[in-house]
């Protein structure tokens, strides 16, 4: 006789003996402990929620609407198509809910369920709320807390995660995906969250590598613990594989319901705008200070982005990798921003490999999703050394390049600082389509820095100190590129706030369009 397995009260019921309705409400029962209890305080003993908990905690109060709670997993081999091994829902729950009332999609992976493996029905699941997202214009979320591939099912699980894959390139640029680690995720499953836009990690609880530290072992013969081959530390400071680390689940939560508000749900809509306390017309007079005297003393770019954007709100992505440049989430007179800047703090905000990486994605997300982008310049050049030569920073800083150049969304540029050689021309300069671009009084535009300059214009000749002070008054300030128009105004620093919340009231209105063609060929 068939038999129903139900977890809440671990009775056996004959098919027979119930209704349609009863079924129904002990499936959905049995759907809402997914493992059982035993496993669900299991997850809580290691300072996990369960799946549905922290779908709860991410979505506004009783907006979720859940798809596919009775998907039950195909398979018939080792034993797994016994009733025992059948759990509605299977391994994933996906739906649909609001956070402060916007519509996103949300697939949250149940380790209580033969450790949240990945079967074909719990890729189906996952695909068809992707398809949803995509048809209709909303963002997807992901809560990974997975296995890996359920090895039961072979390579139907392994056709599942390709189907993911597919989603999420067909997806990438239409609407916005980020990916919460929340867990392990090893093997074949690293490469959802690589493919999304955004990946954030829960410390000391979550884990992302190919093959685990067995493996690695075995093969390479290092010792090395989970934590430092995929660890939250090591992924957000040295890998650069995710983009912010928290403390524990429902910080990260918290902190992924604030991040959304800055996303618009797809390709379509505009950033979303929020009612402003913060006069546009504030006048920053901090700033008339911050940057030294001196050329070679350093200062926090971070203190001038804090005070110039709404509230002193900034969302740094990545704050722990590239430290040389700084990226993230703003907001002007309410509307969303992203923001670029050199930190003269770190390496005296050279580009290097990694920054020009980390800068060059960021941009890219920027202008697929019709965000405009905010850039403070202050840089000396290219790191040199042959570190970075061979590991190809030609071609990684011509990655930064490219996606300055291909934005067509407003750009404003302020130079505040140091603008020189190659690097002047990358940081969305005029000549890469910069819309606004304004130089502060302390701003130097040159080939290079005054005392290499004049050693190799007057080489062999005496007097280099007068040489080098006739270099600074000539080159060493904003009026070379000013009378030439590669910026458009000299402006005072404390009025920089005020300038940029009028020109993006202007740009709003941008439409600009690049050349037609299959796709462009960034140089990767």
């Amino acid at each position: 006789m068939q038999q129903t397995n139900l977890r809440r009260d671990c009775r056996w019921y004959s098919v027979s003996d119930m209704s349609v309705r009863e079924r129904i409400e002990h499936k959905r029962k049995a759907a809402l402990v997914g493992g059982g209890q035993k496993r669900i305080d299991a997850q809580h003993k290691r300072g996990k929620l369960t799946a549905r908990e922290r779908v709860e905690l991410l979505l506004d109060s009783e907006s979720f609407v859940e798809t596919d709670m009775f998907v039950e997993h195909r398979c018939s081999d080792f034993g797994m198509e016994q009733d025992q091994n059948k759990f509605p829902g299977d391994s994933v729950v996906t739906g649909r809910g609001r956070i402060n009332g916007r519509l996103v999609y949300v697939f949250s992976q149940d380790f209580t369920v033969f450790g949240g493996s990945l079967s074909g029905a719990h890729a189906q699941k996952i695909c068809k709320i992707m398809d949803q997202a995509m048809m209709v214009g909303a963002p997807v979320i992901g809560l990974n807390d997975s296995g890996g591939a359920r090895i039961q099912e072979g390579v139907e699980s392994l056709a599942g995660y390709a189907d993911i894959f597919l989603r999420n390139v067909m997806a990438s640029g239409v609407v916005p995906q980020i990916s919460l680690i929340m867990g392990p995720c090893a093997g074949g499953a690293v490469y959802s969250p690589a493919l999304t836009d955004f990946t954030f990690m829960v410390k000391d609880t979550s884990y992302l590598f190919i093959t685990g530290p067995d493996v690695v072992k075995s093969v390479t013969n290092e010792d090395v613990t989970q934590e430092e081959l995929g660890g939250a530390k090591t992924h957000t400071t040295v890998s650069g594989v995710a983009h912010r680390a928290f403390e524990n689940d429902v910080e990260a939560l918290l902190n992924l319901r604030e991040f959304f508000n800055f996303l618009p749900l797809s390709n379509k809509d505009s950033p979303p705008v929020i009612e402003c306390h913060d006069p546009s017309d504030r006048l920053v007079l901090s700033l008339d200070t911050i940057v030294p005297f001196e050329s070679t003393k350093a200062y926090d770019m971070l203190d001038i982005i804090h005070a110039i954007v709404d509230e002193k709100d900034f969302f740094e992505i990545m704050p722990n990798y590239a430290k040389n440049i700084v990226v993230g989430f703003a907001r002007m007179n309410g509307r969303t921003v992203g923001i670029v800047g050199n930190q003269p703090k770190v390496a005296s905000g050279c580009l290097d490999i990694n920054s020009s990486v980390k800068g060059a994605r960021f941009v890219r997300f920027c202008d697929a999703f019709n965000i405009p982008i905010i850039t403070f310049v202050d840089v000396p050049g290219f790191l040199p050394g042959t570190a970075q030569e061979y590991g190809g920073i030609i071609r990684h800083g011509a990655k930064l390049l490219y996606a300055f150049a291909e934005a067509t969304v407003p750009k404003i540029t302020i130079i505040t600082r140091k603008a020189y050689g190659g690097a002047y021309d990358v940081m969305s300069s005029k000549h890469l389509r910069g819309d606004v671009n304004y130089a502060w009084p302390t701003a130097e535009v040159a080939v290079m820095g005054a005392k290499g300059a004049v050693q190799i214009i007057f080489r062999g000749k005496e007097n280099q100190a007068e040489a080098e002070a006739e270099y600074v008054d000539k080159f060493a300030n904003p009026f070379p590129a000013a009378v030439r128009g590669f910026v458009d105004d000299i402006i005072e620093p404390s009025t920089t706030r005020k300038k940029i919340c009028r020109d993006l009231e202007v740009l709003a209105s941008k439409k600009q369009v690049n050349p037609w063609k299959k796709h462009a060929n960034i140089p990767l």
